[in-house]
């Protein structure tokens, strides 16, 4: 998804840009005869940022959201915090205290990835790492979920993941993967220092060589009769159990 051109569609997305990428935001569409207050405040902020702002027919709008609702506003986005691997080494110097990483295993479905994405963010973690292949792009719809975070978060997409965990672990940073079948709670586990958190996929969790590659495996106990949480829900869990740790 690096250097090609996506629609950001709806108040949080668009808006969230403007405040943190607007440099990356090329033109904006807004609704012909639209007199909303937001949108009239997203239009000003646009002009501030000398970004061209067209008006345009709601027909217009729903063909660029196809078929998300676009609340009246489109944004063209060019994505300038989504790289490749190569650029994780300089991403990682440039980190300032201790890190907080997040890894997804293939995470395929959008709306989980979007809904990672946004927990990631407000949990202060300062790079997301994804599967190029094996996971949902970065896509309307994730953004749309995101709320804005995937607009602002730090985002690599990974060819070889075993290749970039490998790298992380050559940096100092830690990883902590998660699976129903660990022994070691997450609550007894120490995830005070540079720490990486690696979320499986959907259904079937980790994959092998990633599993081996953790330096310790955790779960999350479960009280009740599902043997599982969503893997969306489960990094919020992880995210701020390690906030908890580190007095954030």
């Amino acid at each position: 998804m690096t250097g090609s051109e996506q629609f950001l569609v709806g108040f949080h997305a668009v808006t969230s840009a403007l405040k943190s990428a607007s440099a990356d935001v090329k033109w904006l569409r807004v609704l012909d005869k639209g007199n909303n207050k937001r949108l009239k405040e997203i239009e000003s902020r646009a002009h501030g940022s000398g970004i061209p702002v067209t008006r345009v027919s709601s027909s217009e709008l729903d063909r660029l959201a196809h078929g998300q609702r676009h609340q009246g506003v489109v944004a063209g986005f060019m994505a300038g915090n989504i790289v490749a691997e190569g650029q994780l080494e300089t991403l990682l110097e440039n980190i300032e205290g201790e890190p907080l990483l997040l890894v997804l295993d293939g995470v395929q479905d959008p709306h989980n990835l979007g809904a990672c994405l946004r927990t990631a963010d407000a949990a202060g973690v300062q790079l997301v790492i994804i599967c190029k292949d094996r996971s949902a792009g970065i896509t309307p719809v994730v953004r749309r979920a995101a709320s804005g975070a995937a607009e602002t978060m730090q985002i690599v997409q990974a060819t070889n993941l075993a290749r970039v965990l490998r790298s992380l672990k050559k940096h100092g940073v830690w990883l902590a993967g998660t699976t129903d079948e660990a022994d070691q709670s997450i609550y007894a586990t120490d995830l005070t220092g540079p720490l990486a958190l690696v979320m499986g996929s959907e259904g079937t969790g980790l994959r092998r060589l990633t599993s081996e590659l953790c330096d310790y495996l955790v779960n999350i106990p479960m009280a009740g009769s599902v043997e599982s949480l969503n893997v969306s829900v489960a990094t919020g869990v992880c995210l701020y159990e390690i906030n908890r740790q580190r007095g954030a």
